[in-house]
């Protein structure tokens, strides 16, 4: 079955009435969705095979006062039943060709150090930079 690469909008947000087990971290919400889509920075990009989604990435153009517009990986999810077929790859191309088409000069993402499949997707997509090791900090305000 082939697998086709969309970017999501407005027009054909109604592809993800579909969407494979495990794609995104939990259920869409759609005011979330809006937002997320109403703000021209946000990029959405979906695998789709025959009308299910299988796989997204997004991503986010981010603008500094004293540099040139980065994009910032999200995260890229593939169902675990669509694994190791390159759909990851193929959603991370896509991202990276879409920051390339609005001027972005550099591409960053983080990601566990013990996160196997997401290491093996980013270090498959060419042009990349040997990963560094960093730390990362984060504060959950969710209670």
């Amino acid at each position: 079955m082939s697998v086709s690469i969309v970017k999501i909008g407005a027009s054909n947000v109604g592809l993800l009435e579909r969407v494979a087990a495990d794609v995104f971290d939990g259920p869409l919400e759609p005011e979330r969705l809006g937002d997320f889509l109403a703000d021209r920075r946000h990029i959405l990009i979906v695998a789709l095979a025959d009308g299910l989604v299988v796989g997204q990435a997004s991503g986010m153009e981010y603008l500094h006062p004293d540099k040139p517009p980065q994009f910032f990986f999200n995260e890229v999810g593939v169902s675990p039943d669509w694994s190791s077929r390159g759909i990851g790859r193929r959603l991370s191309g896509a991202l990276i060709e879409e920051a390339r088409a609005r001027g972005c000069e550099s591409i960053w993402l983080a990601t566990a150090v013990d996160n196997a499949p997401a290491h093996r997707c980013f270090e498959a997509v060419p042009g990349g930079e040997p990963p560094q090791m960093c730390r990362i900090y984060a504060w959950d305000f969710a209670d």
